[in-house]
Formats: C-alpha cells, sequence, structure tokens
C-alpha cells in the first residue's frame, strides 16, 4: 500500500479527477477528507468510499474555507500528510466578453483558495514532511480565447506550485503539480451534450482529436497522482507534469 496511514485533504473529491484520486488513494491505504460543495453529493461519493473517507463541505468562494477544511482534518485524523488542490471553477469566455465578476470567482476558487489552503495546513506538513499536488491544466500555457479566465488562473497556479516548492524544501515540504489536458469527466461529458454534441460523443472522435484512440479517464489521472502523494517520489519538488495525449509544443498530429 503506498499510502499507508496517510491522511490526505482533496478538494473538489465529490466527482470527476477528485474523486477518483479518492477512490485510488483509499485503495492505497490512506485516510481521505472529501471535500465538496452539494452535501448529497459529498455523502454519497463518502458512503461508496468507505470508511476512510469523512465529508467536509465548504465553499471556495469563502475566504474561511481553507481553515474550515483543515480544521475538519485535523478533528478527523489528528494530522495531515498530504492535500491535493483539485477543485475548481471551469468555463469562461473571452476578453471581449470578460465581465469582472466572473474573473474574481475564477481565481478565489482556482488560485486563492488553493494558496491559501496551502498556508493554513502549511504547519501540519512542516511535521509529517507532506506532499501538496496541485491539479492545474494544460491551459496553463497559454489556453484557448474562450477560456481566459480560466487558463490564466491555471497559469498562476503553475507559478505558485514552483515558487512555494523552492522555497520550502527546506522545510521538507514538497508541493507538484500535474496538468491534465482533456479529461473525460461527468462534467465535460455532461457539458458537451449540453451544447449539442450527441449522447455517446467520445466514440465519435478522431484520432486527429484523440492520438491513442480514448479520452484520458479521471482514473488515469489519479494513478498519476498517487506517486506525487506517497513517498516515493520524494525528494522531487517543484515538477510540472503535462499529462496530455498532445505535446504542449502544439496539437499538429499526423494524418492516418
Amino acid at each position: 500500500m503506498r499510502l499507508k496511514d496517510k491522511a490526505i485533504i482533496i478538494t473538489g473529491g465529490t466527482s470527476g479527477i477528485g474523486a477518483a484520486i479518492a477512490t485510488a488513494a483509499i485503495r492505497e491505504g490512506a485516510k481521505v477528507l472529501v471535500h465538496g460543495i452539494n452535501e448529497a453529493e459529498g455523502k454519497t461519493t463518502v458512503e461508496r468510499l468507505g470508511g476512510n473517507a469523512v465529508p467536509c463541505i465548504a465553499d471556495l468562494m469563502q475566504d474561511g474555507a481553507p481553515e474550515v477544511i483543515v480544521k475538519s482534518a485535523l478533528l478527523a485524523f489528528g494530522k495531515i500528510d498530504g492535500l491535493v488542490n483539485n477543485a475548481a471553477l471551469f468555463g469562461g469566455t473571452n476578453i471581449s466578453e470578460q465581465e469582472l465578476d466572473h474573473f474574481r470567482a475564477m481565481i478565489q476558487v482556482n488560485l486563492t483558495a488553493p494558496l491559501f489552503l496551502i498556508k493554513a495546513a502549511f504547519e501540519e506538513l512542516k511535521k509529517s514532511g507532506g506532499s501538496v499536488l496541485n491539479i492545474g491544466s494544460i491551459n496553463a500555457y497559454t489556453g484557448e480565447s474562450k477560456l481566459l479566465a480560466y487558463s490564466i488562473s491555471k497559469g498562476g497556479m503553475q507559478t505558485m506550485t514552483r515558487n512555494l516548492a523552492n522555497a520550502n524544501g527546506v522545510h521538507g515540504i514538497r508541493i507538484n503539480q500535474i496538468n491534465p489536458g482533456w479529461v473525460l469527466t461527468e462534467r465535460e461529458e455532461r457539458e458537451k451534450i449540453a451544447s449539442g454534441a450527441k449522447p455517446g460523443w467520445p466514440e465519435t472522435l478522431s484520432r486527429t482529436d484523440i492520438p491513442f484512440g480514448a479520452m484520458t479517464t479521471p482514473e488515469q489521472m489519479a494513478e498519476a497522482a498517487i506517486y506525487w502523494l506517497g513517498d516515493e517520489s520524494r525528494p522531487f519538488t517543484g515538477s510540472v507534469v503535462e499529462l496530455e495525449q498532445f505535446t504542449i509544443i502544439g496539437r499538429n498530429p499526423e494524418k492516418l
């Protein structure tokens, strides 16, 4: 068991990549605080995960949420060995249509809350020699024009990861980041249908869209996360790893 007896906080852990990481972490022996915003969804997820999962409902739009989450983890487990900053707002628009309130919300949830969660858990992570894993996005490098605010928030997360890693390796804390590309989450499938795609659309994609013939799954992301949360990745810190079927240089596949 690669995470035996570790206590890990996973934000946005009730669905998608977060829920997959929680499932894999518990399989590997961890105890997990599953953070979410929807109480019913949180209850369902924790019931499925079993006795080593504890729910925490907190709105990351609220400045006090990081302290609530950390206190809940300490109450449940008495320590913190790992933190996964996975919760995020997605979507957006281009510069012509960008509104201030939307931009502020995106930065609050995707960047400010992760930073202050790390701060709230910092002393406990020092005690445990803990690991922080930030879930970024391939959009951190430039991003789509219609994902302006989201891309900016993930670019900021990438800089935050490297800055904090550089500063705090001396404290024994590791801070790394994975940048997923296109992942077939429940939300992605639902939103594509809402925007006009037909049910079963992932099976109709060409190799130009998905070179390996199938979309990346949350479970595949979770397996990568386990490495960065476990002791086998020690002492590596400040790593930003792209988990994408295309290189970050550009999407120019050979035509079949």
